[in-house]
Formats: C-alpha cells, structure tokens, sequence
C-alpha cells in the first residue's frame, strides 16, 4: 500500500487516475463481478491482528500487489475499504464486549468501509443495519465480508447520506470520520438534529486525531471506552496507540 497511498485517511490526496484501456475497464462498464474478482485477488484475508479477532476482512497488506504498486494503475477511488481503520476497530470492540447497545436496534453504519463495525453490529443482534458508504466498490468490499463471516448480505447505501432527513434509525455508528474540519462540522450539525428530531443515539469510534480533539464538538462528546492498539496498528498509523469510542450528546 505504500506506492499506492499512505494510510492516513484525512491527508490523503485524490489519485491520479490513468485508466489504460488495455488494462483498465471503465466505471461504466465495471461488473460486480468483475469488482469481486480484483478484490479478490488484490487483498488478503485478516483478522487476528486486529482489535476484533473474531471479524474477518478483507484488507491490503504487505502481501498485496498494490501496497508497493504505482497509483496510476489503481481503477479505482481511493480505497479506504481495504484499511481497518483504528477508530473503526475501536467501535466495532466496543459493540462486541458490549451488545446490548445495538441488539435490537435499527443501524446506520455511515462511511463503513471495509464494514466491520456493521458487522459487529449484525453480529451482536440488531435489528436492522444499513451500512453507508459513496464509494460503490466499498459496498462490495462489504457484501464480500459480511459473507466472510458467515452473514447474508448487508444492506448497502451509496448516497451521501450526512444532512438527510434520517428517520427509522436508533443507533448511528461513526468511526474515523473525523479526518477534515469541514466534514467535522457538517456531521456535527446533522447529528445534532437527529439526536434531538429522532432521539438517535451516536457513537463515534476515534484514535485522538487532530481534525477530531480539536473540534468543537469534542465539549459533547463522553468516552464509553478506549483500547491499546496493536503494535502492527500502530504502526500501520504512525504510532498511534490508542483509540477510543464517544457518545455524542445533543447541543441542547
């Protein structure tokens, strides 16, 4: 993954896209099945390494072809699905030691990636979760690891759902999703509203970075949990070592 982008989600720049036709298909003509097979083939089955042994994904590592690959020849947006992020494995913990925060709840899992956190959920006895992500290849990658984990398909949305009028959800899970002051201060209005329109619970899975401690929405927020990541995760993140799970109360 390094010659295709570091893994820091809120300072990586959009990749030049070379869509060489001899080797690259169009967004256009790109079948589900053609996207299952490249990520098949490119990413690597994980799990014990992470801060959820138990959930499986598919991720880039070191074995991968595009950790060192040149950007150009990625097809694709910039793959966030294919890192577990550290506020994600956070969450997703959280939700597992404990599930009756989601049990029997409706779900939303925004900006899910690699989609564990919906997973967890799923796992733990909601239910109903929709995992939310705008990049297509992302629900796929999702769809391959619910299946991974012996799940039936999840239910996928690509519409940028942040500032919808979101009815018919009890819980929403947020994990590293706090990578840019603008996005930051977008959620944080829209959250406000479905906290106080629906009664929505939030919880927000973050290792402490900047865009994040330094918002002003950190004054709402409680911390539920925080956990010692694993070495191969800091590294991965540059030393990050920890990484916690928030509750967001409303600006009442």
């Amino acid at each position: 993954m390094l010659g295709l982008f570091r893994p820091h989600k809120y300072d990586v720049s959009r990749l030049v896209k070379t869509f060489l036709s001899a080797f690259i298909q169009t967004s256009s003509s790109q079948s589900d099945e053609y996207v299952r097979k490249f990520i098949s083939e490119n990413t690597e089955i994980c799990g014990g390494q992470s801060l959820t042994p138990e959930i499986r994904l598919r991720l880039f590592t070191p074995s991968c072809r595009f950790w060192r690959e040149r950007p150009e020849l990625w097809p694709f947006d910039d793959p966030y699905w294919a890192i577990y992020w550290p506020g994600g494995q956070a969450l997703s913990r959280y939700l597992l030691d404990n599930p009756g925060r989601c049990r029997g709840m409706r779900v939303l899992d925004l900006g899910s990636g690699c989609g564990a956190s919906a997973i967890a959920a799923k796992l733990c006895g909601a239910a109903h979760v929709v995992a939310n992500d705008t990049d297509p290849v992302a629900a796929i990658a999702i769809c391959m690891n619910y299946e991974l984990n012996g799940l039936k398909s999840p239910v996928c949305v690509t519409d940028n759902m942040i500032g919808s009028e979101l009815k018919g959800f009890d819980l929403i899970l947020l994990g590293d999703m706090f990578y840019d002051e603008a996005l930051a201060t977008s959620l944080h209005g829209w959250l406000d509203r479905c906290i106080k329109i629906h009664g929505t619970e939030v919880l927000i899975g973050d290792p402490g970075r900047t865009q994040f401690q330094e918002h002003s929405i950190r004054r709402l927020l409680q911390q539920q949990a925080q956990f010692e990541l694993p070495e191969s995760v800091r590294e991965e993140n540059y030393g990050l070592t920890c990484s916690s799970v928030w509750s967001f109360c409303s600006d009442l």
